[in-house]
């Protein structure tokens, strides 16, 4: 089988003793297994993250109620993050 990729240098930092940790208990073995596998981790955790988020959007716009306009909504976000970032009156 024909190499499809090449050697490539990567710094782990604090992370390599948990690289080295997985390698050391013959869970994996290699390095290069471990980093595949976290990849591999990666790309699922984006595709969930992205099918959650599609569901999102159709859910939204499948929603029979009006939209809001932007306007409102913005000027909603503004009041609320006012509110929240006000000290409570007398404790000025």
């Amino acid at each position: 089988m024909a190499r499809t990729s090449r050697p490539m240098t990567v710094t782990l930092g604090e992370m390599q003793a948990k690289v080295e940790a997985r390698v050391e208990s013959g869970a994996y073995a290699s390095a290069s297994e471990v980093l595949r596998a976290g990849l591999r981790a990666l790309e699922r955790e984006e595709r969930e993250f992205d099918a959650i988020l599609k569901a999102k959007v159709e859910e939204a716009l499948a929603d029979p109620r009006p939209s809001i306009p932007a306007a409102q909504v913005f000027e909603e976000l503004e009041e609320y993050h006012r509110q929240r970032v006000s000290p409570p009156r007398g404790q000025v």
